[in-house]
């Protein structure tokens, strides 16, 4: 081997022991300096993490202070009665907007698309209003559990509370049966499913009783509003009934 690459060996060997290691270099480093307050240093714990423990604290200061100001029993006497108006102005809007859904004389394709989305989100609106009615009477000590989920056993006005437990169960079964409608193929199956369906006009009126009677007195225009819904309902009613009758093979 030559003397010049023999030094060049040697002198890189040299130069590689020279060389300060990886823990000498960190050992070298100077400390760093802590953050500014509210960001996070390497190592330590996050702002939110130390958040978190006053977390539950703030939520049962909030509700204390909640029950104590008395809005929570503002919120209830709002619900004692706006629940069912709630529930009954989007159950009402369902039908309108289902009825609206079959027009082929006036409606296109695209428009009775929209009408059906627009019915399918009313009625889950409704039926979620409905639950909430329900949870505010039994609460609210005006009826039993017992008598909301049996027809015609509340002591006061089993009548009238009884029209609205059936119609909510005709609701709920229309809903559901709606949500599969794609199990229910053949001819027979479809026809259960239609005639299922369109007992939802006899629900809406059973509601439109058992609100306007079992609970406060209705006002002039939300009486001439039903019965504009009433009329109208009607008249589409009809007119569906006339078309499904001259194709009797398509489905309405």
């Amino acid at each position: 081997m030559s003397a010049p690459r023999l030094q060049t060996r040697q002198s890189r060997r040299a130069a590689h022991r020279a060389r300060p290691s990886p823990d000498r270099m960190r050992a070298r480093r100077p400390p760093k300096e802590p953050g500014p307050p509210g960001r996070r240093t390497p190592g330590g714990p996050a702002p939110t993490a130390l958040l978190r423990p006053a977390l539950p604290a703030a939520l049962l200061l909030f509700i204390a202070v909640t029950l104590h100001s008395g809005a929570m029993d503002t919120l209830m006497r709002f619900l004692d009665f706006g629940a069912g108006v709630l529930a009954l102005v989007s159950l009402s809007v369902t039908v309108l907007w289902g009825l609206a859904a079959t027009d082929r004389m006036v409606l296109q394709t695209g428009h009775r698309l929209l009408a059906q989305a627009v019915h399918r989100g009313t009625g889950v609106a409704g039926l979620g209003f409905l639950g909430l009615h329900i949870w505010v009477k039994i609460a609210e000590g005006h009826t039993t559990g017992v008598s909301a989920a049996v027809p015609f056993t509340d002591g006061a006005r089993p009548g009238l509370i009884g029209l609205g437990t059936l119609a909510a169960y005709v609701f709920v079964a229309v809903a559901v049966t709606g949500a599969v409608r794609g199990a229910f193929t053949g001819i027979a199956a479809s026809r259960w499913w239609r005639a299922l369906h369109m007992s939802a006009y006899l629900a809406w009126g059973l509601a439109l009783v058992h609100g306007l009677k079992s609970g406060r007195a209705a006002a002039g225009w939300a009486l001439a509003g039903y019965a504009i819904c009433l009329a109208a309902v009607a008249v589409r009613l009809a007119l569906r009934l006339r078309d499904a009758r001259n194709n009797s093979g398509e489905l309405p």
